[in-house]
C-alpha cells in the first residue's frame, strides 16, 4: 500500500490536504471522489529507504530562513504584485523557486491558509519567528489602504537597509578579531615552547628570579602541565557570561555596559537610535496605530535600555500624551532628535522627519564604524606589543643579573 498526499476541494470551496493510504493513485483518487471532494492536486509519497553510507554524506544541513531569504520572498512578490499577479498565484511560483526547504514548507503552508481564507496578514502571522511584527503589521496596514505592492517594495528596501546595517557592523569586527586571535595564540606559543627553552638557564636559581620572570614561569607550568584547567576555564567562562545576558537581569547589565563601554558606545548608540526611528518612520508611514507603532520600536530596539524607554513612550501615549513629552526626560536620545521628533507632531509630518533623522544617524553609523575600526586596530596591536614586551622583558631580566652578579 503506498501514501498519496492529496489537495482537495470541499462542496463548501474550501481548501484542505492530507495524506491517505490506498493500493494505487486511481484507489486514492475514487476514494476521495466519493466523499463528494474535487480533486487539486494528488502526488505519491516516497517510501523512506534506509541510507547508505553515501546517502549520508550527501545529506545537506538545513536551517531555518534568514534574513536574505525573507528579503528575496519580499522582493519577488512585490514584483508579481504590482504585476497584476494573484497573491495564491504568486506563492505558488515563489515557492518552486526556494532552495530553504524549512522556508518552502513555511511558504506552502502560508498558501494553504490564504486558499482558506485567511489574509496574507494573518497567514504571515502564524510563523513570528520568520516574519517579525513589523513585517506582519506594515503588510496588514497596506490590505486595508489597498497599497500591497508598493508596501511590499517598502518592506524589501527597509529589510535591506537593515541587513547593510548588521554587515557593516560585523564586517567592523573581523579584523580586531583576527587581530585578537592571533595574540592569544602568540602569547600561548611563548608560553609552551619558547619560555621552557630558558627553564634550563634559570634551574636552582629561582631565588635570584625578578618577580615578573616568577609569575610568567608560574602560567608557563600551568599552561604545560594543566592545559586541561586552562580549557576548562576558558570554556566555563564563555559558558557562565553566556548564561548571564540570557537572564533578564544580565541582559540589562550587559545593554547598559554596552552603552558605557567608550569605544563602542557611540558606536552602540548609533545604532540603536538608527534602528529605532527608522522603524518607526516605516511604520507611522504605512499608518500602522501609533501604541502598536511604538510597542513594535521598542521590540526591535536591540537593547533593553531603549526598549524600557520606548515601553515609557507607549504608556504616555495611552494616557494622551505627545511621543516627544516622555523624551524629554531621557537621555539615551540627544535633545536635538527630540525636538525634531516634537516638531514633527506638531506640523502632523512625523514620518517624514523620523525618515530624515534615521537617514541621518545611518550615515552617523557609517563614520562611526569606520572611527571605531581605526580605533581598534591600533589598540589591539598596542595590547598586543605589551604581552609580548612583558613575557620577553621576564626572560631578559634576569639573564643581564646573573651576568652583571658573574661580572662581578
Amino acid at each position: 500500500m503506498a501514501n498519496f498526499k492529496y489537495e482537495i476541494k470541499q462542496a463548501d470551496g474550501k481548501i484542505s490536504t492530507g495524506v491517505i493510504g490506498a493500493q494505487s493513485s486511481a484507489a486514492a483518487a475514487q476514494m476521495l471522489k466519493s466523499q463528494g471532494a474535487y480533486i487539486v492536486s494528488m502526488t505519491e509519497i516516497a517510501q523512506k529507504k534506509a541510507k547508505s553510507f553515501k546517502d549520508l554524506a550527501n545529506i545537506k544541513i538545513q536551517f531555518g530562513p534568514g534574513a536574505k531569504d525573507v528579503l528575496n520572498f519580499t522582493s519577488q512578490l512585490a514584483v508579481m504584485i504590482k504585476a497584476g499577479i494573484s497573491i495564491r498565484a504568486a506563492l505558488e511560483a515563489i515557492v518552486d523557486q526556494v532552495d530553504n526547504e524549512k522556508f518552502q514548507d513555511i511558504l506552502q503552508q502560508i498558501k494553504r491558509d490564504v486558499e482558506g481564507g485567511k489574509a496574507f496578514s494573518e497567514a504571515l502571522a502564524q510563523h513570528p519567528k520568520v516574519f517579525s511584527a513589523l513585517y506582519v503589521n506594515m503588510v496588514q496596514a497596506s490590505e486595508l489602504s489597498g497599497s500591497f505592492g508598493s508596501m511590499l517594495d517598502r518592506i524589501a528596501e527597509y529589510q535591506e537597509q537593515q541587513i547593510e546595517t548588521q554587515s557593516q557592523v560585523k564586517s567592523a569586527m573581523v579584523y580586531p578579531i583576527i587581530i585578537a586571535v592571533m595574540a592569544v595564540l602568540t602569547t600561548v606559543f611563548m608560553l609552551t615552547y619558547v619560555l621552557p627553552k630558558f627553564v634550563v638557564i634559570f634551574e636552582g636559581k629561582e631565588d635570584m628570579l625578578p618577580t615578573p620572570t616568577k609569575i610568567i614561569l608560574a602560567i608557563s607550568d600551568v599552561f604545560r602541565h594543566q592545559w586541561y584547567l586552562v580549557i576548562g576555564g576558558v570554556v566555563g567562562a564563555a559558558w557562565l557570561f553566556l548564561y548571564i545576558i540570557n537572564t533578564t537581569w544580565g541582559r540589562a547589565w550587559w545593554d547598559a555596559t554596552k552603552l558605557r563601554i567608550p569605544i563602542f558606545k557611540k558606536l552602540c548608540r548609533s545604532l540603536y537610535i538608527c534602528r529605532s526611528l527608522q522603524t518607526m518612520g516605516e511604520l507611522v508611514n504605512a499608518g500602522v496605530p501609533m501604541l502598536d507603532t511604538i510597542n513594535i520600536t521598542a521590540n526591535v530596539s536591540g537593547n533593553t535600555i531603549y526598549k524600557n524607554m520606548w515601553k515609557k513612550v507607549a504608556n504616555a501615549v495611552r494616557q494622551g500624551k505627545k511621543i516627544a513629552t516622555p523624551l524629554t526626560s531621557e537621555k539615551l536620545l540627544p535633545s536635538s532628535v527630540v525636538q525634531m521628533i516634537s516638531s514633527g507632531e506638531e506640523s502632523g509630518k512625523l514620518a517624514d522627519v523620523l525618515g530624515d533623522i534615521s537617514t541621518f544617524y545611518n550615515k552617523e553609523l557609517k563614520t562611526t564604524i569606520r572611527a571605531v575600526t581605526s580605533m581598534i586596530e591600533p589598540l589591539m596591536i598596542v595590547v598586543m606589543g605589551c604581552v609580548v614586551g612583558f613575557i620577553a622583558m621576564s626572560i631578559v631580566l634576569p639573564i643581564f643579573k646573573m651576568s652583571s652578579m658573574v661580572k662581578g
